[in-house]
């Protein structure tokens, strides 16, 4: 559980980052709150998919 919540965590960071210099550069006609806006709802909507997507296994019966 422990090594998935870090998993999730390095995967958000990494999505914030990379939209942080994306908004900055492609998009620097943009407020500071809409940048950030952007980049907090990608990395929590990219947080929740790796939620998801990281299951563990379920042992089998």
């Amino acid at each position: 559980m422990k090594r998935r919540i870090i998993t999730i965590l390095a995967i958000m960071i990494l999505v914030a980052i990379a939209a942080n210099w994306m908004v900055t550069t492609q998009y620097s006609e943009l407020a500071g709150r809409e940048r950030a806006l952007l980049i907090v709802g990608g990395a929590l909507l990219s947080g929740v998919i790796s939620l998801f997507l990281f299951r563990p296994d379920e042992p089998r019966k």
